[in-house]
């Protein structure tokens, strides 16, 4: 049985930034990854948005690590030359009724210390986007975008110069918690048993079922996992907008909002689908019928998009601590101090503003293995 100093289980954006942190503090890392390629299910189907931090209460782990990953991923992106811009965004009320959900969250931008954010007037927000219809809006200058694949490209060149192998098509199919670290059991075309003396759980949609495949792991410490599937559709033509335009936020997601990828194309979405069970594979189809509600819904704060404007583009499933009407959850990144088990994090929960957050969960990570 082969020795290993640490094991990340899963190599979405989150487990090849602890992969890269590990190794960058000189442990012989081991990325096990259950599909042919890297980042191909949450990290892949996402806005691609860098957040400022603006929407999550004072004091928690999405706040916390949102802006500390936000300015982290910045610099990242900068230093590798991974292309980026930050473009601004602007969150907006479409009634006059919603002006009073917008100044609160104007409230909560400020206490979390996010810079520059701006209430702008209606005529304000149209003098930047006339196409734009609204009653006030939040203007986010620190709200980009970032080409994912080829941050996680960059995470995994550092990791792998740092001395970290990534493994594909290396599920993880069981485990034992011993006193000398987690024997685990790898399928794939070559199975294989070993031994880590670190774990880090950044299975994402399957984290809750990894953990739950540790034998001596307590069963009270496995959280519920809820799943929301978001679909999101492209715009045909061009959209007569600069900067990313935001909804106030519903339950379970941010709105059905406009973004740009970094050739200026705009995408909508994701909406929020609650699932009953997650599926293997799971469904990523975009039904077209869904198309009316999208078009119901960007009107708000774009009256003129064309009819027939949209067409299905992709859609993404977010692991959520929180189900249907309940308040957002915080990110979980459980350790030895909540389920006993010494050198054992899990990463639960793990969706918007993960992609943000990214280098900032990674530190902290390590440093909880550290401990």
């Amino acid at each position: 049985m082969d020795d290993i100093g640490a094991a990340i289980i899963g190599a979405g954006v989150i487990g090849l930034a602890c992969a890269r942190e590990l190794a960058r503090r000189g442990i012989d890392t081991l990325i096990l990854e259950r599909h042919p390629v890297f980042g191909s299910e949450t990290s892949a189907r996402n806005s691609e948005v860098i957040h400022a931090g603006l929407y999550y209460p004072q004091g928690t782990l999405k706040a916390g690590l949102c802006i500390d990953g936000r300015h982290r991923l910045y610099d990242y992106c900068a230093s590798h030359g991974i292309a980026h811009r930050r473009c601004g965004k602007l969150i907006v009320a479409t009634t006059q009724a919603q002006e009073t959900r917008l100044e609160a969250l104007h409230g909560q931008a400020q206490a979390n210390g996010v810079e520059n954010i701006r209430w702008l007037p209606a005529n304000d927000a149209h003098a930047l986007e006339p196409e734009l219809r609204c009653h006030a809006a939040l203007l986010s200058p620190a709200t980009g975008i970032v080409d994912s694949h080829g941050l996680m490209l960059a995470l995994l060149g550092d990791a792998e110069r740092s001395g970290a192998t990534l493994a594909r098509r290396t599920p993880v199919q069981s485990g034992v918690i011993g006193t000398h670290g987690i024997e685990l059991e790898i399928g794939g075309h070559e199975p294989v048993r070993l031994r880590a003396a670190r774990v880090v759980n950044a299975a994402g949609l399957r984290a809750r079922h990894v953990a739950a495949s540790l034998e001596g792991f307590p069963a009270r410490h496995l959280p519920t996992l809820h799943f929301a599937k978001g679909s999101y559709y492209g715009l045909a033509g061009r959209a007569p907008f600069s900067r990313l335009i935001y909804p106030l936020p519903e339950s379970g997601g941010l709105g059905v909002h406009l973004t740009l990828d970094l050739g200026g194309q705009a995408r909508f979405g994701p909406d929020v689908e609650w699932l009953e069970a997650l599926g293997d594979p799971p469904d990523y189809r975009v039904d077209p019928a869904r198309a009316t509600a999208f078009h119901d819904e960007v009107r708000r704060y774009w009256p003129a998009l064309p009819d027939g404007a949209l067409t299905p583009a992709y859609a993404g499933i977010r692991p959520k601590l929180s189900g249907p009407g309940e308040n957002a959850a915080d990110f979980l990144l459980q350790g030895p101090e909540t389920h006993g088990i010494a050198n054992l994090v899990n990463l639960f929960g793990i969706e918007s503003p993960g992609l943000t957050a990214s280098l900032a969960i990674a530190a902290r990570v390590a440093d909880m293995l550290e401990q």
